[in-house]
């Protein structure tokens, strides 16, 4: 099994300074590796059709874009598995202040709530940052995450990888169905719901 993580949206609480009032963080899971090398390839033809440079990222997206895209997944073997934060609901001061207890925190939970679908599963995720850090994001992910769902962690840069860049957009499109001040909010999740490729979305409190 092999499984994609992304987010949408940052760990920041000065909502009336612009930080996002939502938080999401999505996997897409697939059975098997031949199931992933489809979507990927998918994933990659998509980007060359549409000129899409460097990467897929729905919040940088066009709603043209958007569009075909999620009409371009259409048939891909994978399914979505969401939690959705609304930060008005956060009251620990560890998560509130400090971003990368925030960001680990989730990441674990989308892991650990799983609806008992991962087992044995390579996870990838995306991620930046020095050796130091990766090391320590990966040891608190073995030590929080049973080793029977998850075998091996992983953190890539996006730009390699298009199927955490599904995964941005997968995560980008149900934050944008949260925000009632955005048009269309809720186009682009009902269009990977009505693809049969969304399982779950957890509202997190």
């Amino acid at each position: 099994m092999l499984v994609f993580i992304d987010e949408s949206g940052d760990p920041g609480f000065k909502l009336e300074k612009g930080s996002t009032p939502i938080f999401v963080v999505s996997m897409v899971i697939f059975d098997n590796a031949d199931a992933a090398l489809e979507t990927q390839e998918r994933v990659e033809g998509l980007r060359g059709e549409l000129g899409v440079r460097p990467e897929f990222k729905f919040n940088k997206s066009s709603d043209t874009v958007r569009d075909r895209f999620f009409r371009g997944i259409r048939g891909c073997p994978f399914a979505t598995r969401a939690l959705v934060v609304d930060k008005k609901l956060i009251h620990s001061p560890n998560l509130r202040s400090v971003k990368d207890s925030f960001y680990k925190f989730f990441i674990r939970m989308v892991a650990q709530h799983d609806g008992g679908v991962l087992e044995d599963a390579k996870v990838v995720i995306d991620g930046s940052g020095d050796r130091a850090f990766k090391q320590q994001f990966r040891t608190y992910l073995r030590r929080n995450v049973d080793a029977g769902c998850v075998r091996k962690w992983e953190l890539k840069d996006s730009l390699r990888d298009p199927l955490i860049q599904l995964a941005d957009m997968a995560a980008g499109c149900i934050a944008r169905s949260y925000r009632l001040d955005r048009p269309k909010r809720d186009r682009w999740r009902r269009m990977l719901d009505e693809n049969g490729q969304l399982q779950n979305v957890w509202e997190f409190e």
